[in-house]
């Protein structure tokens, strides 16, 4: 039986953690959050212990390694600027690492987190689960059996109220910002899906919307990412509070469904070896971290684009 440590338990991603652990037989023996709103660990692993302060957690894993105990994985489910901090924990703590996307802000503190992996003979794995989405495999296949270039749109709309502006997720420096936080996995589908980027240019980019557009090796992608929930189409907007969308030369590839179980996939694939790591996420923490940097270029269709979404 695997045993795992939990940094961030009482955030949005942490119950999907926790079911895939439990569903590959593993056993979650301590956990840490400075928020004590954790009443889901009983549904998964009552048994835990469970820290508010990172010194006594960090003492807890310290005294099961030296006792011979050594936590196999640590994942990690905090706020985006503490990754970074958290992995080298981890590490550290002579654990294979489990990190929550964006794995860091910058691609700058990946090759400080290669250091300590050969350091520490231990591995980063992160969650690349569109990666393992049925549909997005189908349409991998079938982008590489042609040589055609593609014309594509992504639109993501997830509402969010105005606690996210006064959290952690509304601060830039923190989150990386929209594009970051709630985009990165859609950039490595992308890549994942069209090949390699050539060019890529920002047409918007405030504290609730991102937009711009992508060059890949096989398909021009214009993007569209917002937490306001004035963005989702008007026929959906009082029925959900997600909108998934993307076109490929005009059609519509569905996905939205098949999401609820990517996550415990993502574990039994890092427990057979064949975890995503740092060399695979690199170039979507690439993309988001020169986003940030990018001017603004006028996109002459741009505001009609987004209003004919308000208004659909």
């Amino acid at each position: 039986m695997k045993t795992f440590a939990l940094i961030g338990a009482a955030g949005y991603i942490a119950p999907r953690h926790m079911k895939a652990m439990k569903a590959v037989g593993g056993d979650l023996r301590v956990a840490f959050d400075p928020n004590d709103s954790v009443g889901v660990i009983d549904s998964h692993f009552p048994d835990a212990h469970f820290f508010t302060e990172f010194e006594r957690f960090d003492r807890h894993v310290d005294k099961l390694r030296r006792k011979g105990d050594r936590i196999d994985y640590v994942s990690i489910c905090s706020p985006n600027y503490l990754h970074d901090a958290h992995i080298r924990f981890g590490l550290r703590a002579g654990s294979d690492v489990i990190c929550e996307k964006p794995l860091v802000l910058n691609p700058w503190n990946l090759d400080g987190l290669a250091e300590i992996e050969r350091e520490t003979g231990k591995r980063v794995n992160t969650i690349l689960q569109l990666r393992l989405h049925p549909a997005i495999i189908a349409l991998r296949d079938r982008v590489a059996k042609s040589n055609a270039r593609h014309a594509v749109d992504l639109t993501y709309i997830t509402s969010r109220g105005r606690w996210y502006h006064a959290s952690w997720k509304g601060v830039d420096a923190k989150s990386g910002g929209v594009a970051t936080n709630i985009g990165v996995h859609f950039f490595d589908m992308l890549a994942f899906v069209f090949g390699p980027l050539r060019s890529q240019q920002a047409h918007l980019r405030d504290g609730a919307r991102a937009g711009g557009f992508l060059e890949y090796e096989k398909a021009d992608v214009r993007w569209f990412l917002s937490v306001d929930r004035q963005d989702l189409p008007a026929a959906v907007r009082d029925k959900k509070t997600t909108y998934r969308s993307i076109t490929m030369d005009g059609e519509e590839i569905e996905f939205s469904d098949g999401f609820t179980d990517l996550h415990t996939r993502s574990y039994e694939e890092i427990l057979a070896g064949k975890g995503y790591g740092l060399d695979d996420v690199r170039f979507s923490i690439e993309v988001v971290s020169a986003f940030r940097g990018l001017p603004i270029v006028a996109d002459g269709e741009r505001h009609a684009f987004v209003a004919a979404r308000a208004a659909a």
